[in-house]
């Protein structure tokens, strides 16, 4: 039996009390190591942890996606005693006033299955909490000197504090430009030097490796279910990359989109499950939380052609560069089509980066 502190104790992080419901609450926006440092000091000192996400409808990161980042660090396989709750919390944050804690503390208490003997947090507002729980207080990392950082900073400079966000985190902050465009236009060449000059992470073209490999060589008859895979395949390295990043930039050479028009030009129509893996990959369904890349960069057809022997030809080429004008300006994206030798449209893609 593990022994039941008085109401609003404070326990210092590292003793060796033992409780049996641990609570965990935060809006976790985002989740950041922090955070994390709190459920694995919980999930040490307690045999069952409640972690709770109260969001806020105007808070900018959707509860899924929260909830899936909390999910998949703390998988019911590996943390067995740990159980995830979600809701909306609308009420305004006063600490000092008795009748916004009530208010508070009614959600609070509808999310717990069991009643709870320790609270952890790292502000001081956790005193009160576990007082009217009837809990400890165990307070972790007091003014975050261990790891400093907030949910306030990381919205405010992701990048700064890149190196406190998981890695599903960094992928719904990940900043993605994609480089396309026809045959022989210089995307690769670009994209490379993009990604030298941001210090990025380069993802290459999928649909390229998937040509050179395919069953039957070039001259066998191309499928949708062909494109599916590429568009699929792109998507998962853009995410992969996102994810493992050292920066905030990704630059990806081609992308969903581009695929959607490639099986237009080699089977004569547009297929449903390709343009929606493109629709998916900027909505943030299948990639990067935050859908729509920052910018596109479409690669001028005025350089001299080159046949390396996947590609189509030239005679293509032009027709392919007017339907990636038009994809684009339907989709509504940001975009910028550059001209120019390597360093010139390099100049120009940096100068139109966000800032």
């Amino acid at each position: 039996m593990t022994s039941r502190p008085s109401p609003g104790t404070s326990q210092a992080e590292g003793d060796d009390q033992r409780y049996e419901h641990a609570l965990v609450l935060g809006k976790f926006w985002p989740l950041h190591a922090g955070h994390q440092h709190l459920v694995d000091e919980a999930v040490r000192v307690a045999d069952q942890v409640t972690v709770q996400l109260l969001v806020h409808p105007a808070e900018d990161v959707p509860m899924a996606v929260r909830r899936s980042w909390l999910a998949e660090l703390y998988p019911p396989d590996r943390f067995p005693g740990v159980r995830l709750v979600a809701a909306t919390d609308d009420i305004p944050t006063d600490f000092a006033d008795p009748g916004v804690w009530d208010q508070h503390m009614a959600i609070i208490e509808s999310l717990l299955d069991a009643p709870v003997d320790v609270v952890l947090t790292s502000d001081d507002y956790g005193a009160e909490l576990a007082r009217r729980l009837g809990a400890a207080w165990h307070q972790v990392d007091p003014g975050r000197v261990e790891i400093p950082v907030s949910g306030t900073a990381v919205r405010a400079d992701p990048q700064a504090h890149w190196h406190h966000l998981a890695p599903p985190v960094r992928a719904w902050y990940a900043r993605r430009v994609v480089v396309t465009g026809a045959e022989s236009t210089g995307t690769t060449t670009l994209a490379a030097a993009l990604a030298q000059a941001l210090g990025a992470v380069w993802v290459p073209e999928y649909g390229r490796q998937w040509s050179a490999d395919r069953p039957g060589g070039l001259a066998a008859p191309w499928t949708t279910d062909e494109f599916v895979t590429i568009a699929t395949r792109q998507t998962a390295l853009e995410d992969a990359a996102a994810r493992a990043a050292s920066t905030r930039w990704v630059v990806c050479d081609t992308d969903a989109v581009a695929t959607a028009l490639w099986h237009e030009r080699y089977l004569g129509t547009r297929a449903r499950p390709v343009d929606a893996l493109a629709d998916a990959s900027l909505s943030g369904r299948a990639t990067f939380g935050g859908g729509r890349p920052d910018l596109v960069v479409l690669t001028g057809d005025e350089i001299g052609f080159v046949q390396d022997g996947l590609r189509d030809g030239e005679h293509v080429r032009h027709a392919m560069q007017h339907r990636f004008r038009a994809e684009l300006a339907r989709r509504d994206l940001p975009w910028l089509e550059v001209h120019g030798p390597v360093a010139d449209r390099l100049a120009q893609v940096l100068a139109a980066l966000p800032g």
